[in-house]
């Protein structure tokens, strides 16, 4: 790839919210064709980590849980952050185990993504897992979640339908669909 010149001038950043998760700037800045700006950004401080478990009879596993700043309830494969200091992998065989009660020999990356670029700078692994063994769930203590085994075909056809609107989780069977032909 040739590298582009960033068309963007920062004049000046301001931290103008954080917490343990998540910082929140304004930038002043010329825009491409100079004139004056604001972009805000957001500074994830953990990576976005998804995870597909797969059995031998093609199941996978979801996760149910209400989330807050959508107000709804929705369905998704195993997910959380993972540290940006500690390996994207060992994240994802914890939230497996937290959110799934899974156990995995066999792990993939299948994709790697920018989750949304417009406005912030969150980037997220998405693994493939299989050779499964159960262990106990451990969700984090805000965690309220349903366990669903499911056949890969009928999780599919959740997303089709719509029901399926994260975008690890569309991302994660999308992938999947193109492997499993």
């Amino acid at each position: 790839m040739i590298p582009i010149k960033n068309p963007w001038k920062t004049k000046s950043v301001e931290k103008v919210y954080e917490n343990p998760w998540i910082e929140v700037s304004e930038h002043q800045v010329k825009n491409p064709s100079g004139g004056d700006g604001i972009y805000g950004v957001v500074h994830f401080k953990n990576y976005a980590i998804g995870i597909l478990p797969v059995d031998s009879e093609k199941n996978i596993w979801l996760i149910g849980q209400y989330r807050y700043p959508l107000k709804t309830y929705t369905w998704e494969i195993p997910e959380g952050g993972g540290p940006l200091h500690i390996d994207p992998l060992e994240s994802a065989k914890r939230e497996l185990l937290e959110e799934a009660g899974l156990i995995a020999a066999k792990w993939k990356l299948i994709q790697t993504m920018q989750v949304s670029n417009s406005c912030t700078d969150e980037f997220a692994y998405i693994y493939l897992c299989e050779e499964l063994t159960s262990a106990t769930p451990n969700p984090d203590e805000d965690e309220v979640l349903e366990i669903r085994k499911l056949p890969f075909d009928e999780a599919y056809a959740m997303l089709e339908a719509g029901e399926i609107l994260d975008s690890l989780t569309v991302v994660a069977l999308l992938k999947a669909k193109i492997l499993f032909e």
